[in-house]
């Protein structure tokens, strides 16, 4: 799985949530089992956090990925 800004955030959870779940976590995302959070895009999620899309998006392919 390669994440976009356009993933939506239970397709990762559902990849790979041992290695995603810190990351959001620590962009203040503290309600990933919320249906409404699954069905949001990281992009969608990192504006209404106030974080950087890009460099989420870099972390979480890098954790998913094993690097």
């Amino acid at each position: 799985m390669t994440v976009t800004v356009n993933t939506l955030i239970g397709d990762i959870l559902d990849e790979n949530v041992q290695a995603a779940a810190p990351i959001l976590m620590g962009m203040g995302m503290h309600c990933l089992g919320c249906p409404s959070a699954r069905g949001e895009s990281i992009g969608e999620a990192c504006e209404v956090h106030g974080v950087d899309a890009e460099e989420i998006v870099k972390k979480l392919n890098a954790a998913i990925s094993g690097q």
